[in-house]
This record gives C-alpha cells, structure tokens and sequence, in this order.
C-alpha cells in the first residue's frame, strides 16, 4: 500500500502548477472540471437529510483512534510485520485524502481573484470612506431592523423555522447570477449540523466539507447569523474558497434574497467587518458611530458577542490556531485575518453609491 504515496507528490505539483497559473486554474478547474464535478455530488449527496460530511468525519476520527491504538500495540509486542502494515495502512489513506481534496475542490484556492470577475477596484480607500460606509450600513441594518420579528428577550427571531429558511437560501443566489454568472449553479442544499454544540466550542458557525461537497451549519447560532452563514458556506460550494471573498458573496447573495432576514443578516456581516476595521484605524469614529444603532440592533449585536463570548476557551483556541494554519496553507497568507479583506470588495462595491 505504500504506492499510495505517490499521490503526495502528484498533488504538491499541482498544486505549484496552480500557484504558477491562477488563469488557467479559474478557466479549466474553477469554471470547469470543478462545476462538472461538484454540482452532481452536491445534488446526490443533498439527498440525505443529513450530512454525510459529518457523519464521514466522525467515522475517520474513529478511524485514526484505532490505527494509533494498532500502532501502540505493535510497539509493545514488537510486531514489525503488523507496524508495517499500519504505517503502510495510514501512509495510503492520508495520501488519498490530501490527493482527492486538492481535485475536488483544493484548487479553488489559487482560482482568480473575484474582484476582477466582479469589476470591482480593489484600490485603497482613506479612514474616511470607510466611516461614510459605516455610516451607510448602519443606516440600512437600522430600516430593516425594524422590520424584523423579536422573541421575548428583543433579539431578532426568524420568522419561519430554520429548516424553511435554508431552503429559501437558494433565492439570493439566482437572483444575483444573472449579473454574476461565476455564482451560478445547482447545489444540493445546506445542512444543520448534529454536533452544532461542538462547532460552537471550536468557535466555528459554518463549514463546508470539500469531499461531499456539503455546505454545513451550526444550528445553534444566534438566529441573525445564520442566514449569512448559510450563504457564506454556499459561496464555498460554488467554488471560492477565500474566506474574505466568501463573505463577501454571502453578502451580495443576502442582499439580493427576497427575505427581509436574509437581506439584514448579510448587513449585519458587512457592518461587523466594517466596523471592526474602521475601530482599527479610528477608534473614536467607530464608538461614535456605534450610538447610532438602533436598540433592536444593539441588542441583536450584544446578543452575537454574548453568544461567542461562552464557548471562549482553550478549545476555540486551539480551533482557531488549526484554522489559521490550514487557511495559511492553503494560499491564504493573512490567516484568520484574510477574513478582514472583505472590507476592501464592500468599499469597491459601495464606490458609487456612497464614496464619490
């Protein structure tokens, strides 16, 4: 079985290949091979209720438990034969699974950058066209928020259950296609995960599994995040690996749904980027700004931070160090901060509109 290895190699080339050609890699992978590829899996594997990703990955964590313990066992009874065949067992798998996420959708990583698709200039921006976005998206959480239904403690309620409302997720996508072709496509739909709870200690509210090509959510989310969770996982699915480009399609595939919650979920996500880096380079405009919530915002935003603020700990560390090392691997040198970026499509975005 130690043959296997020889799909180490094959995919760290590929993967320099793509490094070395991000042109060809969005015109024969992202925009080809991938969508022939992962628009069938996603539809077959959409047929479960629920994820197979999950379920998959519980059965590979079982898995490794019991080559670690065959591995122990063969140390203590000096068993060359069977240390062998465990390494060579181990070896095989890991090369076949490094190999099938680098076809299967890995290559996305080094696709074209979206803000040339998108025709949006990315150029930089001063402090004060990053406060007049602030501004404007304040504005606009502020109308829809008062359009939005409340549960007994003021924060924000979805007005159908969570299950309808990932099945509407589809709606924004199909609107914005038209003007986007690149975000077109037909994808099995999102899934609550079972392990939400779990999700939730490692600090995490959505993932997308590569090798069923599942889009998963944590289900336990305040209500006001979880529409633009949903989209951001099914920005994964259609090819954008990026976690900053992501978030950004999240919110334009929000912004174009036809559900008010949806429309204030991915405002939501813009303004809590926005902001944040607005409070990076002026602290004092972004406090001021902060009083122009609304109430209903305000606690919708407290509800967020109180949210996250209980699985604080040394897992969510942990969690958050893997991630960063994964993204970093991966052609995301900023890490965990490449999910800041976004601001720079929302200020090319909001050019027009709001900064000229």
């Amino acid at each position: 079985m130690f043959w296997f290895a020889v799909l180490i190699p094959i995919s760290f080339i590929l993967v320099s290949l793509a490094k070395a050609s991000p042109q060809a890699v969005e015109d024969l992978y992202s925009l080809g091979v991938y969508r022939y590829i992962s628009q069938p899996l996603s539809k077959i594997t959409g047929v479960a209720f629920l994820s197979l990703g999950e379920l998959l990955f519980y059965t590979f964590i079982a898995w490794v438990v019991l080559k670690l313990f065959a591995l122990a066992r063969a140390l203590f009874l000096k068993n060359k034969e069977l240390l062998s065949k465990t390494i060579a067992q181990m070896i095989a798998a890991l090369s076949i699974l490094l190999f099938l996420f680098v076809m299967l959708w890995g290559l996305n990583y080094y696709r074209m950058p979206l803000s040339q698709f998108a025709n949006l200039d990315t150029e930089d921006h001063t402090a004060e066209d990053l406060r007049k976005l602030c501004n404007y998206l304040i504005k606009e959480a502020n109308s829809y928020r008062d359009k939005i239904k409340e549960d007994s403690g003021g924060v924000m309620k979805l007005s159908q259950n969570k299950n309808i409302t990932i099945s509407r997720a589809h709606l924004g996508y199909e609107s914005i296609s038209s003007q986007y072709p690149m975000l077109e496509g037909n994808y099995g739909k999102p899934k609550i995960v079972l392990g939400s709870k779990l999700m939730s200690y490692a600090g995490i509210a959505g993932i997308f599994f590569p090798f069923t090509i599942e889009a998963n959510v944590n289900g336990d989310l305040p209500e006001v995040t979880l529409p633009s969770t949903i989209a951001h996982e099914m920005a994964h699915q259609r090819g954008y690996a990026r976690e900053d480009e992501a978030n950004f399609i999240s919110f334009l595939a929000c912004m174009a749904s036809p559900d008010i919650e949806y429309k204030y979920s991915g405002t939501i996500l813009a303004l809590i980027h926005s902001i944040n880096a607005l409070h990076g380079v002026d602290k004092d405009k972004a406090l001021e700004l902060a009083e122009e919530y609304n109430p209903g915002l305000e606690r919708d935003l407290a509800d967020i931070n109180a949210y996250w603020k209980k699985f604080e700990g040394p897992i969510e560390r942990t969690s958050t160090r893997l991630n960063n090392t994964y993204l970093k691997a991966n052609n995301q040198k900023d890490g965990v901060k490449s999910y800041g970026r976004m601001v720079d499509l929302l200020l090319s975005y909001y050019k027009s509109k709001i900064l000229d």
